[in-house]
Order: structure tokens, then C-alpha cells, then sequence
């Protein structure tokens, strides 16, 4: 049996890590892979706000899950203290018997072999196996290769490797930045934006891309134009552009649901309803969509409370809050008696603007027969209240 280990911070995982794992198996024609995230590595602390042992396990389960020969383990996450590759490289060869074990390295670790603890006793039971980056690592991996053969009668095995052009520090500073999601695989970087694991906020391209899966397809033209909508306005008041974008894209993710499927969420996440929103989808979706863009987009509560008020509004709404609401009754898209004044109103006096969006809206659910809900009226009388320029009709 050949058996590789290639172990790793992992600080995140990136495209970069799989493919050279990748590379490995198949070029050293390997039955079996260990993935070996490190616990805390001698040669260099983890950078503050990293992740706990814990999420970058499962960032490295999520990362290599398409290599069916890789096994991610815990094996130094499990340990108190500083972890070393020989320690740990015994008690996992001593897991295959008989097993001719490849330990799978960067050419710059590779070329400080020598000075690991114990390295005789390592380089006794493993082959090293370098990943080349090319033709200047050849030249270094073979120079070394002969030095190491003389000192401890070693072979190494070199690995043809193609270059990712990025590395888990570039990711760490790029995530922040809503990039760097096309260096990390999928399922990982959703695990990422989910936490906000590296203080990581999500790319524009893949967030819309992940809530139109959560839509029907005709309501996607709405949500686009909620979006464009919310970002000017934004600009225009003040508000945070990237936060407005976030709460647009997601304001309906759940409006798709029936009764049933709403209510289940309302379970799930311990919402609370009142009789009247335990009836309506409308009023509903709102408050399962502020959940569920919580639960898996890790939303921030500025974001998350804007698509929870987004149908009803409330007292004294924040500017998010009320961009929202306003851009999702205004967006191109919509067609209605009075819009065009309406979106005129909402550049020159947010507040009136939302006033008469509250207005119209409790207008045509009376009209409709439909009780309003009470959070309406409370969000209407509460900003007349307090807006002295409001005159009424």
C-alpha cells in the first residue's frame, strides 16, 4: 500500500491545496491520503482571528471531499501543545502496517528537512515528496535530495505541480474584500461566508448567484431591481451601499414557500408569530428570510433586520431599514397608480417617502378587504410622529 500524508495550516484551504493533493496521488500512484490540518505547528504561530481547530476541520472535510482517496483527520487538533510532523507521521503509519508512507511537503519546507525534530527517525519510515513549482525548484529539490541521501540515505520524490497563484495569507486579507472566492471550493467558502469566518464578507457574484437558487425564477427580475434600487438609495442617504446590497439580494429568499414550508422555518428558528402573520406567506417570508439569511449567509443584524421589517415595517425603522422597505416598493420593475411620485419622494424626503409607502400600502390591503397588520399603523403613525414636515394628503 502507498499511503500519503500531506499535512498543512489550512488557513483557509484553497484550490491550490487540492490540486497539489491531486498531483501527489496521482503522480505517486497512492491508495490512500491523509489530510492533516496542524494543531499548533513549531515553526510558526496560527495569525490572530484564526479560526478554532474545530472550523478548519471542517474547512479541510469541505475543501478535499472531492478526492475520494483523501481522508481529512484531526489527529493533531486533537493535541495539547506544539505539534511534530515525526510524532505525528508514527502514530498515523502505524495506523497502515506494511505501508510505504510519502510525506507531502512545499519545496520551501522541504528544504529545511534537515533541521526537524528527530529527522533521522522521520526520514527513516517516510519518503519526502516535494511539490515542485517548476523548473528553479528542480534544480534545489535535486541539489537537496543529494544532501539528504548522504546524511540519512533518504530518496525523495519530486511532484510536477501547477501553480495557484495564491496563498492562505492572500486569502485572508481578500476575503474581508468580498474576493477571493475562486480560490476556495465551493462548498468551503459557504461555510466561510456562513460563519464569517477571517472577517470574510461575501462576493456580490456568488451571493446572488446562491439566492436566485432559492427563487423562483420570476421573481428574480424584483430582486435585481431591489438591489439597484437599494444601492442608490443608499448612496443618496448615507447608508452603508455594500449592507443595502446584501439585505436586497436576500429580502426574498423564502418567498417562494408555501404556508406549511414557512411554518416549518418558524420552528426551526424559534420565530415567534402573531395570529395574523401565522396566516400569511406574505408577512411570513420576511421573517423566516431574516433567518435563514442569518443561518446560512451570516448575515450582520443591520442586514438581518432590514429583510425582517422589509413587508411591515416598524416604529422607529433605522435608514437600512427604510431603504429597504421603500427600494422594494419602488424598483423598476413595479407598476402602480402614484409610483413615479413615489420614487421621485424618495430621493428629495426619505421619510415622507416611506410615510406614503406605509399609506399606500395600508390603502390597498383595506381596499382589498385585508386587515393591515398592526406594526404598519405602528410604523406609519410613529414616523408621522416624528417628521413636523409631514402634511398629509
Amino acid at each position: 500500500m502507498r499511503l500519503g500524508i500531506y499535512g498543512g495550516t489550512f488557513n483557509p484551504p484553497h484550490i491550490g491545496h487540492v490540486g497539489a493533493a491531486a498531483a501527489a496521488a496521482g503522480q505517486l500512484g497512492l491508495d490512500a491520503l491523509l489530510v492533516v490540518p496542524a494543531g499548533v505547528p513549531p515553526h510558526k504561530a496560527l495569525p490572530p482571528g484564526s479560526p478554532s481547530g474545530e472550523d478548519r476541520m471542517a474547512l479541510a472535510r469541505l475543501s478535499f471531499a472531492a478526492l475520494p482517496y483523501a481522508q481529512v483527520t484531526d489527529a493533531e487538533l486533537r493535541k495539547e501543545g506544539v505539534s511534530y510532523t515525526v510524532e505525528t507521521v508514527g502514530a498515523l503509519a502505524g495506523q497502515y502496517p506494511g505501508a510505504e508512507v510519502f510525506l507531502i511537503m512545499g519545496t520551501d519546507m522541504y528544504l529545511t528537512l534537515e533541521t526537524w525534530k528527530d529527522a533521522a527517525r522521520l526520514l527513516a519510515c517516510v519518503t519526502p515528496a516535494v511539490l515542485s513549482r517548476g523548473s528553479e525548484d528542480d534544480g534545489r529539490i535535486a541539489a537537496y535530495a543529494g544532501q539528504l541521501e548522504k546524511i540519512f540515505g533518504t530518496t525523495t520524490a519530486s511532484i510536477n505541480n501547477d501553480i495557484v497563484d495564491i496563498s492562505s495569507t492572500q486569502l485572508r486579507e481578500l476575503l474581508p474584500g468580498r474576493a477571493g472566492a475562486d480560490f476556495i471550493e465551493g462548498p468551503a467558502y459557504a461555510y466561510i461566508i456562513k460563519k464569517r469566518l477571517y472577517g470574510a464578507k461575501p462576493d456580490f457574484t456568488w451571493l446572488r448567484a446562491r439566492a436566485y437558487e432559492m427563487m423562483k425564477p420570476k421573481r428574480i427580475p424584483h430582486v435585481a431591481g431591489c438591489e439597484a434600487e437599494a444601492v442608490k438609495l443608499a448612496g443618496r442617504w448615507g447608508a452603508d451601499e455594500d449592507e443595502a446590497r446584501e439585505a436586497a439580494i436576500l429580502h426574498d429568499i423564502t418567498k417562494h414557500l408555501e404556508l406549511d414550508d414557512q411554518l416549518q422555518l418558524c420552528g426551526k428558528y424559534d420565530i415567534m408569530t402573531d395570529n395574523v402573520e401565522a396566516s400569511e406567506v406574505k408577512l411570513l417570508h420576511s421573517k423566516t428570510g431574516a433567518a435563514v439569511a442569518r443561518d446560512i449567509f451570516g448575515v450582520s443584524d443591520a442586514v438581518h433586520d432590514a429583510i425582517l421589517w422589509h413587508t411591515t415595517g416598524r416604529a422607529d425603522m433605522t435608514l437600512l431599514e427604510k431603504i429597504i422597505y421603500i427600494a422594494d416598493y419602488i424598483e423598476p420593475t413595479r407598476e402602480f397608480e402614484g409610483l413615479d411620485t413615489l420614487r421621485g419622494l424618495a430621493y428629495r424626503d426619505l421619510d415622507l417617502a416611506v410615510i406614503k409607502g406605509l399609506e399606500m400600502s395600508i390603502e390597498d390591503m383595506s381596499q382589498r378587504g385585508i386587515t393591515p397588520h398592526l406594526r404598519t399603523a405602528e410604523a406609519m403613525n410613529w414616523l408621522i410622529a416624528h417628521t413636523p414636515r409631514y402634511k398629509g394628503d
